[in-house]
């Protein structure tokens, strides 16, 4: 849930987190996630696939889908949710893509809808069937706000609707998802006293836990700086004072890139797909995570797509990486999650070498987010800032400060823990599960990565005023793939004519087809 609920009025207040997203939406910047689906269809298959995937909506309705905002006078403070009836005429709908239905043309289709803000009237969500592709496959795209839920909670939802086997249930056979106990449909709107009640208990709860809290969170931070200084001053030159040295690297300013400026409404997307199981032989060779070595492959996709237009910066590219702050069997519909900033190494050539970077730089961070864990708050009061927050929000955009103002972060990426099984609708197995995220003034790029039946999916979503084109972007993450499994392969001691030929050899290999590199 976002926040409690009343179980006699059917209110639900939002967290401070949750509402910030809201308050900072504008035409430009929508805070909205998404995702695409791709589905096998096999010889002979005589299904609706729009009425099935309807269907599914219609007999799996749970409570977050159902919720619709009520905001208060003034902006005061956040709107609240209520639990409302769904209009699936509104809510799915079909989209033909245009001929002869390309899988480019698909990408091109979704990032049209992706720029589309959400309509507040409504329930915070759509689903798009999406129909002519030349492949015959069947596709989807669904989008729902962030406020209503984070990545992890989506895929949460995506169990919540999707089979796990191939088998059909009759439609007579499917019963519509009850709604959750304590989250009843509301009777009728609430008056207005009974949303500013609502939401000033909120806040207050919020204020008087900040206050008892205050001491254990200065103890834990305080206890964070003196373990840090400690170990850089009795342990100089040693693992642990290197990770002091690569935390303050990290949360340095990043160079100024293309990605870099205000954006507009445009978007663009593209997708990509590797094998997990490669990524795994690859970080437990360099002694990695998974999340290191797709680092360090966003890293070489990168350096490859600004050489094409100029030197490399000499600085180091910093990446903005969400941490999730979800306890385990934490199933609520909200966001629970706080940003962090990674190097990139992206001013290291050797693909392996940078790799090891990008582990040292990750784990540092990490080490620190697991220390403050306890203390980041995923809920805040806000009463009389929201009219503030989506003012500021407006003026940002158009005043083009962010153009001036020094590089936090130059890309947003994302790795979210998906279905490690098979999912399906109406009897088909979805063969792909792209995610798609948010762009913000001054970082036109977000990377996001599924993890979906043994392969990851990748999602790059941009502002087409800072990337023209995404698919250079998605091919230019493959080609790093194929470079850094190329030199976990090559011998140690090869000879000097083999090393160099190499490189040859991969760049004289026939370029892959679009759609098969993604699609497949």
């Amino acid at each position: 849930m976002s926040g409690k609920h009343s179980r006699d009025s059917g209110i639900e207040t939002l967290s401070g987190v949750d509402g910030a997203f809201l308050n900072l939406e504008t035409a430009a910047t929508p805070m909205h996630v998404g995702s695409l689906h791709l589905f096998e269809v096999p010889a002979g298959y005589q299904g609706n696939f729009f009425a099935a995937v309807r269907h599914m909506m219609e007999s799996r309705m749970v409570p977050v889908l159902r919720r619709r905002l009520a905001t208060l006078p003034l902006q005061l403070a956040n709107p609240v949710w209520l639990q409302g009836e769904i209009d699936l005429d509104h809510h799915v709908r079909r989209v033909r893509i245009p001929k002869p239905g390309t899988w480019a043309q698909l990408e091109a289709v979704v990032a049209d809808l992706h720029a589309e803000l959400l309509d507040r009237s409504r329930p915070l969500w759509m689903l798009y069937v999406l129909e002519g592709l030349a492949s015959g496959e069947k596709a989807y795209y669904f989008k729902i706000h962030h406020a209503m839920l984070d990545g992890q909670a989506g895929v949460a939802l995506a169990g919540a609707l999707f089979d796990t086997s191939s088998d059909v249930v009759p439609a007579r056979k499917r019963k519509a998802q009850p709604v959750a106990s304590g989250t009843k449909p509301a009777a009728g709107k609430p008056g207005t006293p009974a949303l500013i009640a609502a939401a000033f208990r909120h806040d207050a709860a919020q204020y008087i836990k900040l206050v008892r809290e205050l001491p254990g969170v200065v103890r834990t931070l305080a206890g964070i700086v003196r373990s840090s200084a400690g170990r850089a001053r009795g342990k100089a030159g040693t693992e642990q004072a290197a990770d002091l040295g690569q935390l303050r690297r990290s949360v340095s300013f990043g160079p100024r890139t293309a990605f870099n400026v205000t954006i507009t409404p445009e978007r663009g997307f593209a997708t990509a797909a590797v094998p997990r199981d490669e990524l795994k032989a690859i970080a437990a060779a360099n002694e990695a995570t998974v999340n290191d070595v797709v680092l360090a492959l966003c890293s070489g996709a990168l350096r490859r797509y600004l050489q094409r237009s100029g030197p490399m910066p000499r600085k180091s590219l910093i990446a903005s990486m969400p941490i999730s702050l979800r306890e385990q069997g934490n199933t609520e519909m909200r966001t629970q999650a706080t940003l962090s900033l990674v190097s990139l190494a992206t001013n290291v050539a050797d693909p392996v070498k940078r790799l090891r970077a990008i582990r040292d730089s990750a784990g540092a961070t990490k080490a620190v987010a697991r220390s403050a864990k306890s203390v980041i708050p995923t809920d805040f009061p806000l009463i009389g800032v929201p009219w503030i927050l989506g003012a500021l929000a407006a003026l940002y955009g158009r005043s083009r400060v962010v153009d001036t103002l020094p590089v936090l972060a130059n890309v947003l990426v994302s790795n979210v823990p998906g279905p490690p099984v098979s999912l399906y609708v109406d009897g088909l197995r979805m063969s792909g599960y792209w995610p798609l995220s948010i762009v913000e003034h001054g970082v036109g790029l977000n990377i996001t990565l599924m993890s979906y039946a043994g392969r990851l999916c990748l999602g790059f979503v941009v502002a087409r005023c800072a990337v023209p084109d995404a698919r250079q972007l998605a091919d230019d993450f493959l080609d790093a793939f194929e470079e850094l499994k190329q030199r976990m392969q090559k011998p140690a001691r090869a000879p000097r004519q083999a090393a160099a030929a190499q490189p040859a050899a991969a760049r004289a290999r026939p370029r892959r087809p679009r759609a098969a590199a993604t699609a497949k």
